[in-house]
């Protein structure tokens, strides 16, 4: 499995770590559980429909950080994902803490993928 990240996936998460200082290693962890286990799977990953775009999209609710302590999986990142099965590819979108967003950016998903 190959990982991507797009443009202002980057810029998102530099912006992350400054706060959450192990977001890089919290991202490794979920790359290789990704490698694996890449579908939904509710509650921890769900499929965003109608997007009206053919690309499978996922997004990761419950995401484990190392900075957040005590919380767990309840940590409030959520990542969102573009997931190629046949190419064997992850392409990052986004990813965000709740507290800061509330959902999202539907409009830079369909961007990215029309």
């Amino acid at each position: 499995m190959t990982f991507e990240e797009i443009d202002p996936f980057k810029k998102d998460l530099k912006k992350l770590i400054k706060k959450y200082r192990s977001l890089d290693d919290d991202l490794r962890i979920v790359k290789k559980i990704l490698q694996f286990h890449s579908r939904d799977r509710p509650p921890f990953s769900f499929r965003l429909d109608n997007l009206g775009i053919e690309t499978c999209i996922l997004k990761v609710k419950k995401i484990a950080s190392k900075s957040i302590p005590g919380k767990g999986v309840n940590s409030g990142l959520r990542l969102v994902y573009g997931h190629f099965e046949e190419a064997e590819k992850i392409v990052f979108i986004e990813i965000y803490h709740k507290s800061v967003k509330a959902r999202e950016d539907r409009q830079r998903i369909i961007d990215h993928f029309k």
